[in-house]
């Protein structure tokens, strides 16, 4: 439904332009990378509201994107004519019939000029206000004024807007934290109302108004005998209690729900938000067609996370799209790679070109860390533990720190394909080191296999040289010749055969050889691919 998401001045972003998948988009990102900053944004364009407020009554100068700031009073001390720093939240949509009547137009930053359906919302000085602006910036100060700025929000055909189109329903459900005592927010108040049909309510609100009208008549009626006896109005006209009939005490705000019987707010947390998803996605009379979920992992074990997981897939209909932040890789994995969408200093990268081969492959190993390569700045992808144990030992001999001290995450594929793991990292743009066994064939070979998911300088492939064994433990003893020597470190006796107790015993000899105090040499291919992944630097 949302084609384009355009986001200036807001927060994080300085200008960054999302295209998102049409069903499934997981953000993920460093903490405070701007992941919920993007859903903050989307909603307030959508609804015009945030934390259930309108947002002309929440304006905040900390909305703002600070470099903008920066540069507009920075240009402002050197005398240079500057426009104040503005926002402004474009969500283009999808060309469907439902969207033409009202929110079709071509009063979007589009260039050249093109007509769709749309929203724009702009946070901008009011020029009613242009004076106190001036003499509020000529004092000493770095905050800017949004006391003088409007909120000014419009569709696509410059149509202002004062309420969510109905055309438009969103839903957003944030499973780290409840934001209300009692555990029923704006959110779920809204979702609750938008489960039933219009008769249906008018008659609760009826029935409600029906039952209070009995409380005042009935069961007040003997406090307000004794009540019109007391003295105290200006006229002397008598006191009286009576239930609230206005609309603020409507029938919406005295309901609780429960779940097995017990109050929404008094249940788990990972149960709201699993209550919370249900109603927002529910049947497709009433599903939100944008639902924003933050965090879907907090609260909850590994299985109540699969089962939501797999809720989440079934209640899915048609034209829905979700917007799912998340710092599981379990999540990520599940839902589909091809709807990642990388958060990082402001700007969003998707992860669109891997292929749907490798989407089902992760899918079906929803338990390995994929968000490790997503975040790592440059990383190594090792075979196994034993690999990996051993890379660190060899990286501080080599180096004098760790590598994750340098940037270098070391990733053991634990059985993954190669190819599979490459992909994600040529998806992903980042400089990436892979060691291998060379199994007794020609090194050459395999690399010829890979294709173009090497790439020089950036994606290279390290195997272990041919005629040195096949795999790490015969590559270490060939460059350790000191039999000795290994076997003292090793604490392995004459009798037994090196290479087979090595080879028997991976990860026992890879901690053996990590905790040594003696020198140990690194076969070739692993101080190639340390000099690769620091670039040759010490």
């Amino acid at each position: 439904m949302i084609e384009k998401i355009r986001i200036k001045g807001y927060r994080k972003f300085r200008d960054a332009t999302i295209v998102p998948n049409p069903r499934f988009n997981i953000l993920v990102g460093e903490n405070a990378a701007g992941k919920s900053t993007l859903l903050e944004a989307l909603s307030l364009a959508l609804t015009g509201r945030i934390n259930g407020r309108p947002a002309s009554e929440e304006l905040n100068p900390y909305w703002f994107n600070q470099d903008d700031v920066s540069d507009f009073f920075k240009a402002r001390e050197q005398g240079k004519p500057v426009a104040l720093p503005e926002i402004q939240i474009e969500v283009f949509l999808v060309d469907r019939e439902e969207f033409q009547r009202n929110l079709y137009g071509a009063h979007n930053s589009t260039i050249p000029t093109r007509e769709c359906p749309g929203v724009c919302l702009r946070v901008i000085p009011n020029p009613d206000y242009k004076g106190e602006i001036e003499l509020h910036l000529d004092s000493d100060t770095s905050i800017l004024p949004v006391d003088y700025y409007m909120v000014e929000w419009r569709s696509f055909g410059d149509v202002p807007l004062f309420a969510r189109p109905k055309e438009i329903t969103t839903a957003i459900i944030d499973s780290r934290t409840i934001r209300s005592t009692n555990g029923v927010d704006f959110h779920l108040r809204q979702m609750l109302s938008d489960h039933l049909e219009s008769s249906e309510k008018a008659a609760v609100s009826l029935a409600f108004r029906a039952v209070k009208e009995r409380m005042t008549t009935e069961h007040l009626n003997e406090i307000n005998q004794r009540m019109g006896t007391l003295a105290g109005s200006l006229d002397e006209q008598p006191l009286s209690l009576a239930m609230d009939q206005s609309a603020r005490a409507g029938w919406d705000s005295s309901i609780v729900p429960h779940v097995a019987e017990v109050p929404f707010g008094m249940a788990g947390q990972g149960q709201q938000a699993a209550v919370k998803i249900a109603l927002a996605m529910g049947h497709k009379a009433s599903a939100a067609q944008v639902v924003m979920i933050e965090e879907p992992e907090n609260h909850l074990s590994h299985t109540s996370l699969n089962k939501l997981l797999h809720h989440i897939e079934d209640l899915a209909v048609e034209g829905q799209q979700l917007f799912i932040t998340t710092h599981s890789s379990f999540v990520l994995n599940r839902l589909g790679m091809d709807g990642l969408l990388f958060v990082t200093n402001g700007q969003i990268s998707s992860m669109a070109s891997v292929s749907p081969e490798t989407v089902s492959y992760f899918k079906k190993l929803p338990g390995y860390d994929t968000l490790r390569m997503v975040l790592a700045d440059r990383f190594v992808l090792v075979e196994g533990p034993s690999d990996e144990i051993l890379f660190e030992r060899f990286y501080r001999d080599i180096k004098h720190k760790f590598p994750i001290q340098d940037g270098v995450d070391v990733i053991s594929m634990r059985g993954l394909a190669l190819k599979r793991s490459l992909e994600l990292a040529q998806a992903l743009g980042k400089r990436c080191a892979a060691l291998r066994d060379n199994d007794g064939k020609d090194p050459e070979s395999l690399l010829e296999e890979l294709g173009d998911l090497r790439e020089p300088g950036l994606r290279e492939v390290f195997i272990g040289k041919q005629g040195f064994g096949q795999t790490l433990e015969p590559q270490v003893l060939k460059v350790n010749t000191d039999d000795h020597l290994m076997r003292q470190i090793l604490g392995v006796t004459e009798r037994a055969v090196l290479e087979t107790w090595m080879t028997n015993n991976k990860t026992d000899a890879a901690l053996k050889i990590a905790e040594a105090t003696e020198n140990v040499t690194a076969p070739q291919y692993f101080i190639k691919a340390i000099e690769f992944i620091t670039d040759g630097n010490g």
